[in-house]
């Protein structure tokens, strides 16, 4: 993900702090430090506890345990992501990535038609690991108010554990509770999928699952104005596109599901030479209308010219400049049997308006994003 930084592996799955990650940790810090009494109240009436507030209240103390609240949360999200993600190997599905947000994580996996079968343990194992979190913080908690009521620990001492992993335990607990909620793409609205993927096909499940998730993101923007709670109102707003997002991705992939890519490719196909010269090249995407070609060099695809790669190039050098100059030389290919759905979802990964077909070391054709939605268009009409 474009603006991450890679911190290190678990389980072999890379882990990326995302920069707006960086953000959220001094902004919590400064909201958990600024409301610490009012939050110990909340603790000491919820949980029945008592909790001395002696040593977190003295200079930059509060503001120090809020910071370490936020990573004790983020190590939950950590966790409760990697869950997902480790079921999702079980299940055979490659795992690229987990990267944490400004509003949690995302584990990014390859994309394919989702399986029920394999969707619910996945959706499920995220919420009911950040309630077990939750769980045993919470009995950590009691564990420390045992001791100090003992005279094991000094009350004080306690006071900053007991707030600690107090907060920390009602966190995930929330989280726990907000994943279940039947609000598509969250993992309850997927657990809502797959139950009724049970019994209708998986589109018209995802539909069912993606009004769900638009109806409960609608709510919560509106709560959220009329709280003036900002967080809320952005959260609706991740949900809303992320529901219209997943849902436009299972309509596409249902119907293309018995399309491949010959059936759509265009042949034969302009070529060009890494040794043309690139205002040779523009003159042709004028004239035949493609914004794109293959660049051949004794009979094998070398890299591919594109109008974007053009406009990369200053204007003033693209006169003495030859294709060799700015094409890219690492190109994806398809065999023409690979299905569509599988060019389509590298062209969104991507980025790329166009990949070659190949079958047998020859080119044989080329499909285009223009290609899968007009095949789209038809197969909606």
């Amino acid at each position: 993900m474009n603006g991450s930084l890679k911190i290190g592996h678990l389980f072999g799955i890379p882990i990326y702090l995302h920069w707006t990650f960086l953000l959220v940790i001094p902004l919590f810090a400064w909201i958990i430090g600024s409301q610490i009494v009012l939050t110990t109240e909340l603790l000491a009436d919820l949980f029945g506890l008592e909790i001395t507030m002696t040593y977190y209240l003295q200079g930059w103390m509060p503001y120090i345990l809020g910071t370490l609240v936020v990573l004790g949360l983020f190590a939950g999200v950590l966790v409760h992501e990697l869950a997902h993600s480790l079921v999702a190997k079980s299940k055979g599905i490659t795992i690229h990535s987990i990267t944490l947000l400004i509003f949690g994580g995302v584990a990014s996996m390859e994309e394919e038609m989702p399986d029920p079968k394999v969707e619910l343990p996945m959706a499920l194992v995220g919420p009911l690991t950040s309630g077990a979190i939750g769980g045993i913080f919470l009995a950590i908690t009691y564990g420390i108010a045992a001791a100090a009521g003992a005279g094991a620990v000094d009350a004080a001492t306690a006071g900053v554990f007991i707030f600690f992993f107090g907060y920390l335990a009602l966190l995930n607990i929330i989280l726990f509770l907000f994943n279940l909620l039947p609000a598509f793409p969250m993992d309850g609205g997927r657990v809502l999928r797959a139950w009724l993927a049970k019994k209708m096909p998986l589109h018209q499940a995802t539909k069912i699952a993606a009004d769900v998730g638009r109806g409960f993101a609608v709510f919560f923007g509106i709560f959220g104005f009329l709280v003036l709670s900002p967080i809320l109102v952005i959260i609706a707003f991740f949900i809303y596109i992320g529901a219209n997002q997943e849902a436009t991705m299972v309509r596409y992939n249902f119907l293309l599901k018995d399309v491949v890519v010959k059936d759509v490719m265009s042949a034969p196909v302009t070529t060009v030479r890494p040794d043309q010269p690139v205002m040779e090249v523009v003159q042709m995407m004028y004239e035949t209308k493609h914004l794109g070609f293959p660049v051949m060099e004794r009979g094998a695809v070398v890299g591919m010219v594109t109008l974007g790669d053009v406009h990369a190039a200053p204007p003033l050098d693209r006169e003495a400049m030859q294709v060799r100059d700015l094409m890219s030389r690492e190109v994806v290919m398809l065999k023409p049997s690979a299905p569509l759905t599988d060019a389509m979802r590298i062209m969104s990964r991507s980025g790329i308006g166009r990949i070659p077909v190949m079958e047998e070391g020859e080119l044989v054709g080329i499909v285009t994003r223009t290609d899968v939605l007009t095949t789209l268009e038809i197969k909606e009409a």
